[in-house]
């Protein structure tokens, strides 16, 4: 029998309820994680189709625009107190608001900081203080602590029209960077993947306006959108034993978008 990559390990899935989020979710399933899905969303569809790959499933419901710090550290007790134990944790969920710089609303600013950086680094704080104070020791001698953020290609350029959420994306590549340089040494993995133009509900208003999509496959040279396992399968390695050796990488799935 065929020995599943992430069998017997427990895997924290943040916006699992739709999008690259799900399809996160169930390459983890289909590896024999126990997946453990935490969105503000209705789960249900990733947890019925977690539970048809065969693999444990369990949702908490948790709004990350009002996340804090001990709040993190409350639902990562409560997974710990259900699942015994956290091997991964992929930090998914995230928003997008769009409007001019000079327009761009202070809600929308402290909604997408709060939400696509604030939240990842209480999460991975809270995970990682675990490891650290008893997680580490009742672990296999060879098991390490994967900590794998969403990051964007707006870690890297600039944008129009997404100042919020390009500073908050280039903070998840800095957190990931600091992370690593401080606990690398503790047998912990913080690496990122930065995602090219996916098709999700987050891009469909730029593929539903024929010319702006023209213009970014035109780009792309792959040619094509990028589908949620084209992201999903990059985790699946960064959370695996064969990269146990990279740390504070910033991965780019684009398509070659960044190459262009």
């Amino acid at each position: 029998m065929e020995t599943k990559r992430f069998a017997n390990k427990v895997a924290i899935i943040t916006g699992a309820s739709r999008g690259i989020g799900q399809g996160i979710a169930l390459a983890f399933a289909r590896e024999g994680a126990h997946v453990v899905s935490v969105d503000i969303g209705d789960q249900t569809e990733t947890g019925e189709k977690a539970g048809a790959l065969g693999a444990k499933f369990n949702s908490y419901t948790e709004d990350f625009g009002k996340l804090t710090q001990k709040g993190a550290a409350d639902l990562i007790a409560k997974i710990l107190a259900d699942a015994g134990r956290v091997d991964i944790l992929v930090n998914n969920a995230g928003i997008i608001r769009r409007a001019p710089i000079v327009d761009h609303p202070e809600a929308d600013w402290n909604a997408l900081i709060q939400i696509n950086l604030s939240a990842p680094f209480f999460l991975s704080q809270a995970v990682a203080k675990w490891w650290l104070s008893g997680g580490r020791e009742k672990s296999p001698a060879d098991a390490r602590l994967k900590v794998v953020n969403i990051a964007s290609m707006l870690s890297f350029q600039g944008g129009v029209f997404v100042p919020g959420y390009t500073a908050a994306k280039s903070g998840i590549a800095g957190i990931t960077k600091a992370f690593a340089n401080e606990l690398a040494k503790e047998r912990c993995n913080f690496n990122a993947i930065a995602p090219g133009y996916i098709a999700t509900e987050n891009t469909r208003p730029i593929r539903e306006d024929e010319k702006r999509s023209e213009s970014i496959l035109a780009r792309i040279p792959e040619a094509r959108w990028g589908q949620p396992e084209d992201v999903a399968e990059p985790i699946l390695f960064l959370a695996s034993k064969a990269a146990d050796y990279m740390n504070g990488t910033i991965m780019n799935v684009d398509g070659g978008w960044l190459a262009r």
